[in-house]
């Protein structure tokens, strides 16, 4: 899954900083209508975009149209899509089959707020891949985590979360704590501090969440050993991916569930990226380890909005005697589970994810060759739909290690990828997101653009 180099070589600074130049260049110039549809919606929305996340330099990419693997933006570029909506597109753009269930749904209706036959059926199929009984829907993953945090509040009737520092769980409140905090307001390495990630979370809101490292059960123990009989909850990413991607240590997770039911806990693990895209039961299959609450979106509505949270008998039970609330009007709506049908039964196949298995291979033999080849400080991880290039030699195990990664070479290469005809997801934060529909041709791309930039490093 994830390889180092032997030998790496240090990149000169001037040498990046100067193709980065030359870079945004290149990008601007080939890219004249988003720049003048930002400067209109900016008129209309704060920054130019529906989301901060879409705001990212040089520009936005204004998108026109997707079709199986590839994209194309308003001015007519094309690109192999491996951004992929943050995650979202496993199925691909306009996979023929999710489509036709929107449109046939469509036509019989689209929303009822009443339940509907699909809500039974992927109920069903989610409770076979990950193992858990019983499931309710949401709409996005923020509502998933949201409602998450609450159920293990009201299971325990007690306040205090636990997550851990840099991981994402969506904007509300509870969770948007301690997400890539600046080195001057983080504290010590041993007892991460709480802070607020937005204006407008007030401060006793986010000192009711706690934050330990990630891959370091001593952290938590400690955590907990510190609030006896005041944890509710602990929600961790099994795979971290807002800071690129980086694996649990053998035995984290299993830990993890171990400490918080030893401490009379919850736990839950946050699969809205990792769900569906690391095995068909997500990271709960691929590492063998089963929390009491699963949190689901993004892959599983196969391109509209759509999430989900599976839990135990005992946890799920607060919501069936009502001391926990669980609602929403477009919750299971009629067109979202068609799309979700579709997407788990006859999208995400076994066959898919030997397919996915197989471009992940590539990916991963060829960024490494490259890596090799050039000496590059850089590694790889690539697991089914999911991988990265780091731009660090040795392996991310928390956040504190991720700092030590070189931004301007991750937007370098983000950069070479947008201008030779491949969307990634910007950030050094970010990853790869394969789809069904991406064949071999079009994972090739991006490591040859991967060998031109490092071909272009070492000149």
């Amino acid at each position: 899954m994830t390889e180092t180099t032997a030998r790496t070589r240090a990149l000169d600074s001037a040498r990046v900083e100067a193709l980065i130049g030359a870079e945004e260049a290149r990008f601007r110039q080939a890219r004249p209508r988003s720049a003048s549809m930002l400067e209109r919606a900016r008129r209309v929305m704060p920054r130019g975009v529906p989301s901060s996340f879409q705001d990212s330099p040089p520009q936005p990419v204004y998108v026109d149209r997707g079709q199986g693997s590839r994209v194309w933006d308003v001015d007519g570029n094309e690109y192999v899509d491996l951004h992929n909506g943050f995650g979202v597109m496993v199925v691909g753009h306009a996979h023929p089959k999710v489509t036709e269930a929107i449109a046939r749904q469509a036509a019989r209706g689209t929303h009822f707020a009443q339940p509907v036959e699909d809500d039974i059926v992927v109920a069903e199929d989610l409770g076979r891949r990950f193992g858990l009984p019983l499931w309710r829907f949401t709409n996005s993953g923020t509502e998933s985590t949201l409602d998450a945090v609450r159920l293990a509040r009201g299971v325990t009737g007690r306040d205090l979360i636990v997550k851990i520092e840099a991981s994402y769980h969506g904007h509300h409140d509870a969770l948007m704590v301690s997400v890539e905090p600046p080195p001057e307001r983080m504290g010590p390495a041993d007892q991460p501090a709480s802070v607020p990630s937005s204006g407008g979370i007030p401060l006793a809101v986010a000192e009711l969440t706690r934050v330990v490292p990630f891959n370091d059960l001593p952290a938590l123990e400690r955590m907990f050993q510190a609030h006896p009989q005041a944890i509710a909850g602990v929600i961790v990413e099994p795979a971290m991916m807002n800071i690129g991607f980086v694996l649990p240590d053998p035995g984290y997770l299993q830990g993890v569930v171990d400490l918080a039911h030893r401490h009379g806990a919850i736990a839950i693990f946050d699969e809205v990226k990792t769900g569906l895209t690391l095995a068909p039961g997500g990271a709960t299959e691929r590492f063998g380890v089963t929390p009491d609450v699963v949190c689901l979106a993004k892959a599983l509505g196969g391109g509209v909005p759509c999430g989900a949270i599976g839990g135990t008998e005992a946890v799920m039970a607060a919501i069936t005697d009502g001391r926990v609330a669980q609602m929403g009007t477009f919750n299971g709506n009629p067109l979202t589970m068609a799309a979700a049908r579709a997407t788990l039964l006859d999208v995400l196949t076994p066959d898919a994810y030997e397919h996915l298995d197989t471009l992940a291979q590539t990916m991963r033999d060829g960024c490494n060759q490259v890596i090799a080849e050039h000496e590059l400080p850089f590694h790889v991880i690539a697991i089914m739909a999911r991988g990265s290039v780091t731009y660090r030699a040795e392996p991310v195990r928390n956040y504190r290690d991720y700092l030590e990664v070189d931004e301007r070479i991750a937007y370098l290469a983000w950069l070479y990828q947008c201008n030779r005809g491949v969307l990634m997801a910007p950030g050094a934060e970010e990853n790869w997101t394969l789809s069904v529909q991406h064949s071999t041709a079009d994972v090739q791309r991006y490591v040859d653009n991967l060998r031109q930039l490092a071909q272009d490093l070492r000149r």
